[in-house]
């Protein structure tokens, strides 16, 4: 089933064109990650896909019998509604039939309950309020009357991502679902839950990602936007750039061959007479389309520089027992670390742990509890945060980092441009010269990371630096990373940037612990996996040990005769029945528990509905049957 077709669309803003005459389709289960430079035009595209922007040229043709779904950057919520009502205030038939269901609860009239009842059956509304409960809980939404309000931007995020994802569940018509960037704000086992709902989901997606290993996990088709066209990559994000490196090296071929033909046909130019009837019309047309290709510029320049950086002596940053706590949260207890020189050093946690508090404290930007930092005399802090780019509206970019230094220097003892700098981070020479306030949400946080690496620290800090910023970009920072010589401090989600940079985790394991782990990040959770599982293990067999040992001890103490004057109440011995069946339940206790844990796991894991019914319904029947054994193995025992 075709959802989408368009034909030679084009867009530009002012003289600046995004793309020109690119057509595509989207059919039904296709997911499709897009890949581009900020600034290209991903966003206005996704845009004219909603209709909320138009191009200047072609056609866009969406199948009527389709909902397209967007989950944007920017959330639009009323400040006074609580989390609950604004999840409720979703327009679709199954959730205004389960609103009609609590209100008739409410009343207690009988013909809007029938009215109601009815409607639930219609638009099989039934397991939607647990299927929105499954999914708020795992992305770590408890309080459903906290306000809209007073939510931070993540936490506004991750409701919208909920009430989004409920819609697309709720809703039985066929379905595109357009993200925009939908793991920021998100941890990483948020992420991971994400990316196996959308992957098990049958959904047709339009994805914009920066998170290489979700773009993999969830994607079969890579759209590249670059030059104003459109390309199409099936298979992962390495099929994808190797797929771009052959199409450049075709291209590079061709330009060659495009120049030495320029060079001929422009002295044969030269040769003619000025009046164009004397010279043959078509020869004339094939030298200016040759001449278009020829002066074609595919420079792409690297970032292996050898850059002239501040020498790091020998104390670089030491912590010695730093606590630091929020009312009764902990966060940091007497946590100890000294930074090596050119050591890279990722620190990963869920939301909250106490993170962005450790980078704050470490440069003095909060005060700690207790405990004492040595910094060295030669660092030199580039701190890389969440709170965006201070400019003035109309300076331009090359302005805004030439006041910082007209050149960049190297080890060698030369230097680099401004200008030439800004390049290697993508700016091209229009760009450069545009106003800062004209540049896209991602373009000016690219130029805030450029800002802070053009200062030449020798101690980078970055705060979630992967949030908003492109792909292309991406790769630009890494193999800056992987150059930079000074020590180097990483919070980040992005599992790929993580285990491409760092080596060495610090992870916020909550309640003030952090643990010291000597590898890259998918090795940390492997092991954390591990440990879990091994946990587990062994908090069941001490349950199942702590319970053989209450029934040895009470049925032991039926031959006990007590030493205290006080009389005890006499104990009814079991009867032969009695104590077959509690032999029988005490076994049985464990195994519904740990179906019970396997079927809650399998809930979390699972999108589809008539799944989502049986387990629900199953659940319901063990913790019944698991009430009643304990109860009735505590009548037993008394």
């Amino acid at each position: 089933m075709n959802y989408v077709a368009a034909e030679n669309l084009t867009k530009s803003y002012g003289i600046k064109t995004l793309f020109k005459n690119i057509s595509f389709n989207i059919n039904e289960g296709d997911k499709i990650a897009i890949v581009a430079k900020n600034g290209s035009g991903k966003s206005t595209l996704l845009k004219i896909l909603m209709g909320k922007e138009i191009a200047d040229s072609g056609s866009v043709i969406i199948n009527k019998d389709i909902q397209v779904v967007l989950f944007d950057q920017e959330i639009d919520f009323e400040s006074d509604l609580t989390i609950e009502e604004f999840m409720m205030t979703l327009d679709s038939a199954p959730i205004l039939a389960l609103k009609k269901y609590h209100h008739a609860l409410l009343s207690g009239n009988p013909d809007e309950m029938e009215t109601a009842l009815a409607e639930m059956e219609i638009h099989k509304a039934w397991d939607l309020e647990n299927e929105m409960s499954q999914i708020l809980s795992q992305l770590k939404i408890t309080d459903l009357t906290a306000k809209m309000g007073m939510l931070s931007g993540g936490q506004i995020k991750r409701v919208a991502l909920a009430k989004l994802l409920t819609e697309t569940r709720a809703e039985h018509r066929h379905t595109l679902l357009i993200m925009d960037e939908p793991t920021n704000h998100l941890d990483v086992e948020m992420v991971e839950w994400l990316e196996s709902y959308l992957n098990k989901a049958k959904i047709t997606l339009l994805l914009v990602t920066h998170d290489r290993y979700f773009l993999d996990a969830v994607c079969g088709i890579i759209w590249e936007m670059e030059d104003q066209n459109l390309y199409f990559h099936n298979g992962s994000y390495a099929t994808y750039l190797e797929n771009k490196m052959i199409r450049e090296d075709n291209m590079n071929s061709t330009i060659d061959k495009a120049q030495n033909l320029y060079r001929k046909e422009l002295e044969w130019m030269r040769r003619q007479p000025k009046a164009r009837t004397t010279k043959s019309k078509s020869r004339q047309d094939d030298f200016y389309e040759t001449e278009k290709v020829a002066k074609t510029d595919t420079r792409k320049e690297t970032l292996e520089l050898d850059f002239e950086m501040k020498r790091l002596g020998n104390k670089i940053l030491e912590l010695k027992d730093i606590s630091k706590s929020y009312g009764d949260k902990l966060l940091l207890k007497d946590f100890s670390y000294s930074f090596q020189r050119g050591e890279k050093v990722g620190i990963v946690g869920k939301n909250g742990a106490g993170k962005s508090t450790l980078l704050n404290i470490i440069q003095g930007f909060e005060p700690k509890d207790s405990g004492e930092i040595e910094t060295g005399e030669t660092i030199k802090f580039g701190y890389f945060s969440q709170k965006g780019l201070k400019y003035k509206e109309e300076e331009r970019v090359i302005d805004f980092i030439k006041d910082i230094s007209e050149n960049f220097p190297l080890a060698n003892g030369k230097t680099i441009s401004a200008s030439q700098f800004l390049r290697l981070f993508l700016f091209d020479d229009q760009t450069q010269y545009s106003p800062i306030s004209k540049l896209s949400g991602g373009e000016k946080r690219r130029l805030h990371l450029m800002y802070i690496l053009y200062q030449n620290p020798n101690f980078l800090i970055f705060d979630e630096p992967t949030n908003d910023l492109d792909l292309p970009t991406l790769t630009v920072l890494e193999n800056f990373l992987l150059n930079f010589q000074g020590s180097l401090i990483i919070v980040s989600h992005d599992r790929y940037f993580m285990d491409r940079i760092v080596d060495h985790i610090l992870a916020f394991e909550g309640e003030g612990k952090i643990k010291d782990f000597i590898g890259n990040f998918s090795e940390y959770r492997e092991n954390k996996k591990m440990e879990d599982g091994n946990k587990k293990s062994e908090d069941g067999s001490k349950k199942q040990e702590t319970t053989n040992q209450k029934t040895e001890v009470s049925i032991k103490a039926e031959a006990v005769v007590p030493s205290q004057s006080i009389p005890l109440p006499t104990k009814k011995k079991l009867s032969f029945k009695e104590q077959r069946e509690l032999e029988t339940i005490e076994k049985e206790i464990p195994e519904f528990e740990g179906k019970r844990a396997a079927i809650l796991e399998q809930l979390n894991n699972e999108t589809e509905y008539e799944k989502i019914a049986k387990l629900s319904a199953e659940l319901e029947s063990l913790s019944e049957k698991l009430e009643n054994h304990e109860m009735r193995w505590l009548e037993l025992q008394d």
